[in-house]
């Protein structure tokens, strides 16, 4: 998600999120099925995240400071960390201590609540419910990614996303789509054959679900808080606009001073922010006035290739290139 994206899709999840966690508190309340209750935790965890992307989001738009002179844009994937934190623990592992619980009951012989309730069609209808704006959402989210993705993969849309929210919310929505199903199979296999570990069954697979999908999140986002270079595609561009024409040319920039790369590396600071450091080759007699112009030449180029590219740095070293 880049500066220019709107939170749309966030705030589907959140919306869809709430309605559907007050539904199944009603339901296990009603009913007492484990299901629902670890379902009802999960879309509580997952309301809290939306509200935490957003929050990060607000806060990565303060201007830098003294102190922070690169701006605050890995806030945002400081953020979406917690998010990953919050949905193995809160997530994934209630849902895996409600099962167990759940177990013990059912091999001691407690009558399960959802057989003996009145209620008992309740979570059936929920889910279904639940089932349907869960994918409302997803097609939101779906459709504001299509426009950032291009022609790359879901996978590597997720692996490579330098903005962390979409991403989020795909996994987390398809993740919340599954579960679902998970809960249906749980209870309605209860329903139909009265034996309560149908039950524990659907709220191990959502607990197991939550954990490995909170662990693809943490690992994603933990690359990026580390310090990722910027997209290929951007670095490649970035190259291009050093010497002036299509990568891999003899480039000379129009004031008819040689820019020959040595090396660029970039840094990812957020979303819409990135750093890049270039080291060009010089020659002993050449003007230092003529290799300024060039320089600042080619800092336009980047920056109109890459209008990501908001620190760009550039230093001359007198040497030529190897080979």
């Amino acid at each position: 998600m880049s500066a220019n994206e709107s939170p749309r899709a966030v705030i589907a999840a959140l919306l869809a999120n709430l309605g559907i966690a007050l539904t199944k508190v009603i339901a296990y309340a009603l009913t007492g099925a484990a299901s629902m209750l670890a379902e009802a935790i999960h879309s509580f965890a997952d309301s809290g995240n939306q509200c935490l992307l957003l929050f990060g989001g607000r806060r990565a738009r303060r201007e830098p400071t003294p102190e922070h002179p690169f701006g605050f844009g890995r806030e945002r994937y400081v953020y979406a960390f917690i998010v990953s934190i919050v949905l193995f623990s809160v997530g994934g592992l209630f849902a895996l201590f409600e099962a167990y619980h759940k177990f013990h009951e059912v091999r001691e012989g407690h009558p399960n609540e959802l057989l003996t309730s009145r209620w008992w069609w309740v979570p059936l209808l929920v889910l279904v419910v639940a089932i349907v704006m869960e994918g409302l959402s997803l097609r939101t989210a779906v459709a504001e990614s299509n426009h950032t993705r291009g022609d790359v993969g879901w996978v590597d849309f997720v692996r490579r996303a330098k903005s962390p929210e979409l991403p989020v919310v795909l996994l987390e929505d398809v993740a919340a789509l599954i579960g679902l199903v998970f809960a249906l199979i749980g209870v309605g296999m209860t329903l139909l054959t009265e034996n309560g570990y149908w039950d524990v069954l659907g709220t191990t697979a959502i607990g197991l679900l939550l954990v490995a999908v909170a662990v693809v999140l943490g690992t994603e986002t933990k690359s990026l808080l580390l310090g990722e270079s910027a997209a290929l595609e951007d670095q490649r561009g970035i190259e291009a606009a050093i010497r002036g024409r299509p990568v891999g040319a003899e480039g000379v920039d129009d004031d008819g001073v040689g820019l020959r790369l040595i090396h660029v590396r970039t840094l990812q600071f957020g979303p819409s922010t990135v750093l890049v450091a270039v080291k060009i080759a010089v020659e002993p007699d050449e003007r230092a006035e003529d290799l300024a112009r060039a320089i600042d030449a080619a800092e336009v180029r980047i920056r109109e290739a890459v209008p990501e590219a908001t620190y760009v740095f550039i230093e001359p070293d007198i040497r030529r290139v190897p080979g």
